[in-house]
């Protein structure tokens, strides 16, 4: 019978610590536990002190992870909770996404300050963002807007906007939901044509290989919906480049025992892209993933690869 409490890994940064809890409040009511049989420790990662640079430069997603995941190894966590999008495609040896809770929204939102949406942006409009992915899909759109790097934060970001250093700024609609601010959104966009970071919305939990105790204990808040779409879109990444270097959008729905992925590979400019729709039955859904991140790679063959990172 488990005595001490369990001890749940996260970053410090608000989004985080609502996901911890939301994964520690489900874990109360799914097994009628206490609040106290749960710990929720805060860890600091390379990730949150670096905020000046773009994670392409840094290292890309792991940069996010490897404290969390270190203290995890080595049995000072009995689990972690992270943002699914930020997960490398390979984890460290002995370490696995066990669960994935039921996901939020995938769609990407604006927060403008000069229009609502970004088609309706002056001339020129600077738009700030972090990700590689929006901001050529920005460039796409409107080519002739200036898009800067733009990372800290959601309240970091918004009062950068406020202050006037850009005119608008894009953020996950599942972060500003879970952090109850969606109030300052002006616009979402399509997922048809404004595809989301594969993994987006979704919230993992990492837990050791062999760990039966844990296993038992997290499948009870595991969402196999979310589970299998999530395979799928991280095994596209896998076969594609996976980190933050290439910009890469995709997400998977499953309906019954079907899933349909979208999925695209863009150039940093917008110009240039290869994408792929497949479907096929759930219990494949991994495998749908790679082969679907094969064939767009086969189509943009390595120079294309080679010519963006």
């Amino acid at each position: 019978m488990q005595t001490k409490p369990f001890r749940i890994g996260t970053r410090g940064s608000p989004l985080a610590l609502a996901q911890a809890h939301e994964a520690r409040d489900r874990l109360m009511a799914a097994h009628g536990l206490p609040e106290e049989m749960f710990e929720i420790v805060v860890l600091t990662t390379t990730g949150d002190r670096i905020t000046d640079r773009s994670l392409s430069e840094i290292g890309g997603k792991g940069l996010f992870t490897q404290e969390l995941e270190e203290k995890l190894a080595i049995g000072e966590l009995d689990f972690a909770v992270h943002s699914a999008k930020d997960m490398a495609t390979t984890l460290p040896e002995g370490l696995y996404l066990s669960a994935f809770m039921p996901r939020e929204d995938i769609r990407d939102a604006v927060i403008g300050r000069t229009a609502a949406k970004l088609i309706d942006l002056p001339h020129g409009a600077t738009v700030g963002s972090s990700s590689l992915r929006r901001q050529a899909l920005i460039r796409r759109m409107r080519p002739d807007i200036n898009v800067i790097t733009f990372r800290g934060l959601v309240d970091t970001r918004l009062r950068k906007l406020a202050e006037g250093q850009v005119d608008a700024t894009l953020l996950a609609l599942a972060g500003l939901k879970r952090l109850g601010k969606v109030d300052v959104l002006t616009d979402i966009l399509d997922p048809d044509t404004f595809p989301p970071a594969p993994a987006q919305g979704a919230i993992a939990i990492e837990s050791r290989i062999g760990d039966e105790r844990m296993d038992n204990l997290l499948a009870a808040i595991n969402d196999p919906a979310t589970f299998d779409a999530v395979s799928c879109e991280r095994a596209f990444l896998g076969a594609l480049d996976g980190s933050c270097r290439t910009p890469i959008g995709g997400y998977a729905i499953c309906e019954g025992d079907q899933i349909k992925f979208s999925g695209l590979i863009i150039t940093p400019d917008g110009r240039h892209q290869h994408a792929i729709t497949i479907d096929g039955n759930r219990r494949d859904a991994a495998a749908l993933g790679t082969r679907a991140g094969q064939d767009v790679r086969d189509r943009a063959g390595t120079t294309f690869f080679d010519d963006w990172n």
